[in-house]
């Protein structure tokens, strides 16, 4: 049985526990805040044990051994396991505002910092930097403006893509609240004709059908839709070429529930019959989130 790890990283304070406990619920074997260098050796034992679904933990306070992370990464997968590597980030504003929220402290703070807003804003950059390279080759996931059912939904979501091939994630926003930081494309389609001025329109999503025969009857959004596919569809072989194992692509209107709806559905739609694809609606799953409160 070939052996699975999901490797959790990413800023404190970002999700990390609520991250393991959707694994746990799926069927991992979790362990929070390993040791980089016990990493290889845990991972033999638990497989020893008849274990083949391991999720784990590792983050800054481990500061020294990161640096080595990413060779036992490709050792493991060298050996036969299959490997995802899950990172976790918000704005520095939210982490602030968490931390003062919890009045926890920072795990990195140490005891001559004075702990203020300054010093707490210091201590998270200097986080960010620690964990760039690790940053750099995981599935990031912004937790900045997303509840906690919504990244459970999130982390189960990524468990079931296929391995060895680059999965495409497709994300509708609001610009109003904000630009998510996991994205690695961006387009911006406020310049095109909007439902919500249409009050019959205006309660529906891009989901459904009034808002998508509305949309499909403008010329700009079908141009849209055109443009964004001929980019993606030149440059994903070439992105996959460079082994890429995630791609993020937002799509943005003002408010994150008509157009850039529809054009992630109608992109999801196209790219799903070649690539493994994901969808997500950050607007939209927060109001259902909330709603199931």
């Amino acid at each position: 049985m070939s052996l699975e790890i999901v490797l959790v990283t990413g800023m404190s304070g970002s999700g990390k526990s609520v991250a393991l406990h959707a694994l746990e619920d799926a069927g991992y074997y979790c362990v929070d805040n390993l040791p980089p260098e016990l990493l290889a050796s845990f991972v033999a034992l638990e497989h020893a044990h008849h274990g083949n679904r391991v999720a784990i933990a590792i983050d800054a306070r481990s500061a020294t051994a990161l640096p080595e992370l990413p060779a036992q990464l490709a050792l493991l997968r060298s050996q036969g396991a299959v490997v995802q590597s899950l990172f976790l980030d918000a704005t520095t504003a939210t982490l602030v505002r968490r931390f003062s929220e919890t009045r926890r402290r920072h795990p990195l703070s140490s005891d001559e910092l004075q702990q203020g807003r300054q010093a707490l804003v210091q201590t998270i950059e200097w986080e960010r930097e620690l964990l760039a390279d690790l940053r750099e080759q995981s599935q990031v996931i912004d937790t900045s403006s997303i509840r906690p059912s919504q990244l459970q939904s999130y982390v189960k979501s990524l468990l079931t893509m296929p391995q060895g091939q680059m999965t495409l994630v497709f994300q509708s926003f609001g610009f109003k609240y904000g630009i998510p930081a996991d994205c690695d494309y961006l387009f911006d389609v406020r310049m095109l004709p909007n439902p919500y001025y249409d009050t019959e329109l205006r309660p529906f999503s891009g989901k459904d059908a009034p808002v998508q025969a509305f949309l499909r009857q403008q010329p700009e959004v079908l141009e849209m839709r055109q443009q964004i596919a001929q980019f993606f569809e030149y440059w994903l072989p070439l992105l996959e070429q460079n082994h890429r194992s995630y791609v993020t692509v937002a799509i943005g209107c003002t408010g994150g529930q008509h157009r850039s709806v529809y054009l992630v559905e109608q992109l999801a739609a196209h790219f799903g019959k070649d690539w493994p694809t994901l969808t997500r609606h950050r607007e939209l799953d927060a109001r259902t989130a909330a709603a199931e409160i």
